[in-house]
């Protein structure tokens, strides 16, 4: 397994501009959403805006909903009650297959394919979602292998590259889809301290590209310094959301003021 760049090593991380991007952000918005397995009520009643071209963290403890909410957006579960819009349309209702598809989504681990190469797992959704050539999808998996500063290993197997390089891939492959909003998972929470760095720095710089973001993370210094806002989730709901810097500094409730206390 080979080692993961350090500081040192300037890792260099191009991305394209905000008026450079192929495609606009979506506007994301949660509106009264109720969620529960059999007798746990996960999330009961959330409400949350996420602008287009925003990054908006969610912050909170170990089992309030925070990454139920990311795949009630996504999809990949049902809400019992409530809508989600993504650029104003109901995700629920509205040709729901066809707004998915602008929606990118990495998860805590990587999920990538052991016996394809870098390259092919990237160009995989492109190949069999977008209908592109093998030789469209590889150009493509290329240029995104590249923003991600991996473009070296594009034809060696995930299980040469470390922890931090494959999720680096796995947000390559999420963006080789064109999406217009990305949601991250935990996206650093199974990497070693050491390889987080260089994760965090792609996502900073996909947030000020102009890309919609919406990101469940435990990096507070992470959501501090890239988030337009930050929403607390506890007990299922978002208790609050605010500029970061109000959020961290000036916490409304005495249930945030005790999370921030054990966790910065």
């Amino acid at each position: 397994m080979t080692r993961e760049p350090s500081s040192a090593d300037q890792l260099r991380i191009d991305r394209p501009a905000a008026d450079q991007r192929s495609v606009d952000p979506l506007s994301v918005e949660l509106r009264d959403v109720h969620l529960a397995f059999g007798r746990n009520r996960v999330l009961r009643g959330v409400d949350l805006e996420v602008p287009a071209g925003s990054t908006t963290c969610v912050i909170g403890p170990s089992g309030s909903g925070k990454s139920t909410l990311l795949r009630v957006v996504n999809r990949l579960l049902e809400p019992d009650r409530g809508d989600v819009l993504l650029g104003g349309r109901s995700v629920l209702r509205d040709d729901p297959d066809e707004l998915r598809r602008h929606v990118g989504m990495v998860f805590q681990h990587f999920n990538l394919f052991p016996h394809k190469t870098v390259a092919d797992n990237v160009a995989l959704g492109p190949r069999t979602l977008l209908g592109l050539s093998r030789d469209e999808a590889r150009s493509r998996a290329l240029t995104h292998l590249e923003s991600v500063g991996l473009a070296h290993k594009a034809d060696v197997r995930p299980s040469s590259l470390s922890g931090g390089q494959q999720q680096r891939v796995a947000i390559a492959r999420a963006l080789a889809m064109d999406p217009r909003i990305m949601l991250f998972d935990e996206a650093t929470s199974a990497l070693d301290p050491e390889l987080v760095k260089g994760v965090l720095a792609i996502m900073r710089d996909l947030g000020a590209s102009g890309l919609t973001m919406l990101v469940v993370t435990h990096e507070m210094g992470f959501a501090r310094e890239a988030a337009d806002q930050v929403a607390f989730m506890d007990q299922g709901v978002v208790a609050e959301h605010a500029a970061p810097d109000v959020l961290f500094e000036r916490p409304a409730s005495e249930r945030l003021r005790r999370f921030l206390s054990r966790v910065l």
